[in-house]
C-alpha cells in the first residue's frame, strides 16, 4: 500500500533534495547473498527498461503482461474470481476479455516501476495531466491537514514522481520483507520525494496534517479482521480498514477523494481531486467505510481493467466459518 504526505508550495527543483530529506536508505548485507541474486538481476533489467523512452518501456510492459496472461496462472484466476465477483451482469466472454486487458494494464506496471525508480525525472514531467486542484486547495486552506482518498489503480507507483514536481511528497509505505525490492523502493523514494516514513508511524501522520500536509491514503486491500468492518464493496460483504475515519477524527482533517489512470492514447496519466466528503467522519464506523466503498467503486467502475485485480480482496469472510473464494480456484 502505498500513501503520501503531500506538501504544497515548495520552491525547490525537482532533484530529489527537497527539504530536510537528508535520510537515504542504506543496503542490508543480507540483500548480497546469493539467495538475492536473482533479483539483483530482476532489477538490473528493470533498470535496462527504464533507460528506453516511454513509449517503447510501457510498449514492452504491455507486451509482457499479455505474455504472464497465460502463465501466471494463480494471479490470473484470482482477477478472474474478483471479476466474477464484481462484474455478475457480465457473461464469461466479457469477464475474459476484462481480465485480460487488466493484464495488460498489469505488465505496463512493471515498466512503470522500472520508470518511476530510475528514470530521469525529466523525462516524466510532461506525461500528467492534474485537474480538481482547486478542491485540495479549498480543503488545505482550513489548516487541518488533508487526507486523500485513493485506491489501487495498476498505475499507483509511477504517481508519486509525476506529481511530485507540483506537490513535493512523503511516501508512507509498507515495509518489504525481501531486502532487495526494499532497498530499490525507498532509495527511489527517498531521490524522488521528500522520503519515505512505513506506515505503522501514526505520529508521523498526524505530525503532518497537524502542518498542514495532506496525506494519501489507499484504503482498499484486505488486512485481516483487526481494525476492519464489512461492509458492500461491487455488492460483496468485504473486510474494511476504518483507519481513515479515526484520521480524519483525530485531527478534524477533510478527505479528499482522489483518482487517477493512464490515458487510452497511452500518451500518459491522468488525475483528479475531487471536492472534499461533506459530513465526514460520522460517530458510524461502519457507515463512513461504506461511503468510502462506494467511491472507490464509483472511480473503478470508470476504469475498470486499471484496477488491481490481482490482489485477494475478498479473502477475509465475515464468518470465520465461511469459504474462501480464491481456495477453489487455487487448486484447480
Amino acid at each position: 500500500m502505498l500513501q503520501l504526505y503531500v506538501h504544497r508550495g515548495a520552491t525547490e527543483d525537482y532533484t530529489g533534495t527537497h527539504g530536510n530529506n537528508t535520510h537515504m536508505e542504506s543496503l542490508p548485507k543480507r540483500a548480497l547473498r546469493p539467495r538475492y541474486w536473482p533479483n539483483w538481476i530482476g532489477m538490473g533489467l528493470l533498470w535496462c527498461l527504464a533507460q528506453l523512452p516511454y513509449r517503447w518501456a510501457t510498449a514492452i510492459g504491455r507486451g509482457a503482461g499479455r505474455l504472464l496472461y497465460p502463465i501466471a496462472r494463480h494471479r490470473r484466476q484470482v482477477a478472474e474470481r474478483n471479476i466474477e465477483l464484481c462484474f455478475p451482469e457480465l457473461d464469461l466472454n466479457g469477464r475474459n476479455d476484462l481480465v485480460k486487458r487488466n493484464f495488460v494494464y498489469t505488465g505496463k506496471a512493471f515498466a512503470e516501476i522500472a520508470l518511476s525508480w530510475w528514470a530521469p525525472r525529466r523525462r516524466l514531467q510532461h506525461l500528467i495531466e492534474l485537474s480538481g486542484t482547486e478542491h485540495l486547495e479549498a480543503a488545505q486552506a482550513k489548516g487541518r491537514g488533508v487526507i486523500l482518498l485513493s485506491c489501487h489503480f495498476t498505475s499507483l507507483e509511477i504517481m508519486p514522481p509525476l506529481i511530485a514536481p507540483t506537490i513535493p511528497a512523503y511516501a508512507i509505505y509498507k515495509k518489504q520483507r525481501n531486502p532487495v525490492v526494499e532497498y530499490c523502493m525507498r532509495s527511489a523514494r527517498d531521490r524522488s520525494l521528500l522520503g519515505a516514513i512505513p506506515r505503522d508511524d501514526i505520529r508521523g501522520i498526524m505530525r503532518a496534517l497537524k502542518e498542514n500536509r495532506p496525506v494519501w491514503y489507499a484504503a482498499d486491500q484486505d488486512y485481516g479482521r483487526k481494525h476492519s468492518v464489512f461492509v458492500p464493496f461491487f455488492g460483496v460483504e468485504t473486510a474494511t480498514i476504518t483507519g481513515l475515519s479515526r484520521l480524519a477524527k483525530m485531527n478534524n482533517s477533510p478527505v479528499v477523494p482522489f483518482f487517477f489512470h493512464s490515458r487510452a492514447d497511452q500518451r500518459g496519466y491522468e488525475a483528479v481531486f475531487l471536492p472534499a466528503l461533506e459530513n465526514f467522519p460520522t460517530d458510524d464506523p461502519k457507515a463512513d467505510a461504506a461511503r468510502i466503498n462506494a467511491i472507490i467503486e464509483e472511480a473503478v467502475r470508470r476504469y475498470p481493467d486499471q484496477y488491481l485485480w490481482t490482489h485477494r480482496r475478498f479473502k477475509t469472510r465475515p464468518n470465520k466459518s465461511d469459504p474462501n473464494p480464491y481456495n477453489d480456484r487455487r487448486k484447480k
